[in-house]
């Protein structure tokens, strides 16, 4: 017998208050063709003084269980991906589980832009080893609130969201017809921590801090690990790469995904992409992706689906999954 996780129900939350260019270039010295020309990017959100990362996740982890016709009940465990916790402790993951009813166990990840994939992989695993059958896995950040709004290299990157999923258990084959997720590869490499980290901690600074980072060395890195990590999951699959339907990636900056999607001889128009209107949301990037591109009806069952994902630390890695 093998047990396969399947994505059953997707569900995405953005802040109503949007953040565009325009406005954005009467704080800092920056202009809007300069940030698309660069980034993609021509907007993003930005949550409201008294909206949370929790209150973002919740609302999107309630779409996800309304999609996945799943009630609190059926859930059996909570993971939260996130990088901007609500508070050092406790986990945002345990405070969603009160709010929602849920009487399972909860706990949060951190991989920075990276954490959606960690989480849905560390589902996989708990499901397979028969500890959980119906597992909730959010990605959501309020980034905005470790920017630097005066460092105009940083602050036009990034937005705030979550997206949520539910993944659940099933018996499948044990071939790559299965639904779920047939293959996940996850990588680190702390070597490269001061090309993007945040410069504050409850341990080292006692204060939150701001987001620090060499772009260019990022990029450089980023596609060069994206695309190693994607040959691993197919090679572990034994699926070629004309058979992926939808690149579902991390929304960090459209040169990047470009770059990703040519090494593989993936047409752009397969291609999910929110960073024009998301901008670079971390962990609940691919998420909220993943819910677009499912209930606008382009993702579809049966079809071949890769989620990869870059960031701080470094953290990278790729789950590819049958819909």
């Amino acid at each position: 017998m093998t047990i396969r996780s399947r994505i059953i129900g997707c569900g995405s939350y953005l802040p109503s208050n949007v953040l565009t260019n325009e406005e954005l270039s009467r704080r800092v010295d920056t202009t809007d063709e300069w940030i698309v020309a660069r980034t993609g990017i021509r907007q993003r959100h930005i949550a409201a003084e008294n909206e949370t990362t929790s209150d973002l996740a919740y609302h999107a982890a309630v779409q996800a269980m309304e999609h996945a016709r799943v009630s609190a009940s059926d859930i059996d465990m909570i993971i939260v991906a996130t990088a901007t916790p609500d508070n050092t402790f406790p986990a945002t993951a345990t405070k969603i589980q009160h709010r929602l009813g849920v009487v399972g166990f909860a706990f949060d990840v951190q991989a920075v832009c990276s954490g959606f994939v960690y989480a849905l992989t560390t589902a996989d695993m708990y499901i397979r080893n028969g500890q959980a059958k119906t597992v909730l896995v959010i990605g959501a950040e309020t980034f905005s609130r470790i920017l630097d709004w005066e460092d105009r290299r940083t602050c036009v990157l990034f937005g705030d969201g979550a997206g949520a999923v539910i993944v659940q258990g099933y018996e499948g084959t044990g071939t790559i017809e299965d639904q779920g997720i047939l293959a996940s590869r996850l990588h680190s490499d702390g070597s490269k921590y001061e090309l993007l980290y945040v410069d504050g901690g409850p341990s080292s600074t006692q204060t939150v801090g701001h987001l620090q980072m060499e772009g260019r060395e990022v990029f450089r890195h980023a596609v060069t690990n994206l695309a190693s990590v994607i040959r691993e999951v197919l090679a572990d699959t034994g699926i070629d790469a004309e058979q992926i339907d939808w690149l579902v990636p991390h929304q960090a900056n459209q040169r990047i995904l470009d770059g990703t999607a040519r090494k593989f001889g993936i047409s752009p128009d397969r291609v999910v992409v929110t960073v024009d209107r998301h901008a670079n949301t971390s962990a609940a990037s691919i998420p909220l992706a993943l819910s677009e591109a499912v209930h606008d009806g382009r993702i579809k069952r049966g079809d071949i689906v890769v989620l990869e994902a870059m960031g701080g630390g470094f953290t990278w890695g790729a789950s590819l999954v049958r819909w």
